[in-house]
């Protein structure tokens, strides 16, 4: 995404841009809450894009989501497009937390704030595993520079 995203948007080093779907809507005239997942999803793998994670690496170690929770704050329309941040808040030696943040455009404000824990998965024994150190090393350097976020 282009250094024009809003800053509320500052403290995410990826940052996508979705537009609303008119199918994504439900019969209260919204986004469907369960939306709001796959606009995390799409935002995690770009994440996972940036710092070379899309599948397992040679080791066998790929990532599965652990838990995911999203809090909205006013409903999404169509026509509207989102901005949808990620940015890994917390590492442990088996997984790691990512926030996410849902911008609308439309409206100039937040929508909705996401997190998911993203837990190392090593899909040849289907078994968690330690988060190897080369992921931890990318994580790190795709936050370098980006300020943490005031809650």
């Amino acid at each position: 995404m282009s250094d024009s995203r809003p800053e509320i948007l500052a403290p995410f080093p990826v940052c996508i841009a979705i537009s609303i779907a008119w199918g994504e809507m439900d019969a209260m005239q919204h986004v469907n809450n369960a939306v709001y997942f796959r606009y995390m999803e799409s935002a995690r793998f770009a994440y996972f894009e940036r710092i070379g994670w899309t599948g397992a690496l040679e080791s066998g170690i790929g990532s599965i989501l652990g838990s995911a929770r999203c809090v909205f704050k006013f409903p999404l329309t169509f026509p509207d497009r989102v901005l949808v941040g990620a940015k890994v808040t917390q590492i442990g030696n088996d997984r790691f937390t990512m926030r996410h943040r849902f911008y609308s455009e439309r409206h100039g404000r937040i929508a909705a704030d996401g997190e998911g824990v993203l837990v190392a998965f090593d899909y040849r024994i289907n078994k968690k595993a330690e988060l190897p150190q080369v992921i931890r090393q990318r994580i790190a350097e795709c936050e370098n520079g980006y300020p943490p976020l005031d809650d």
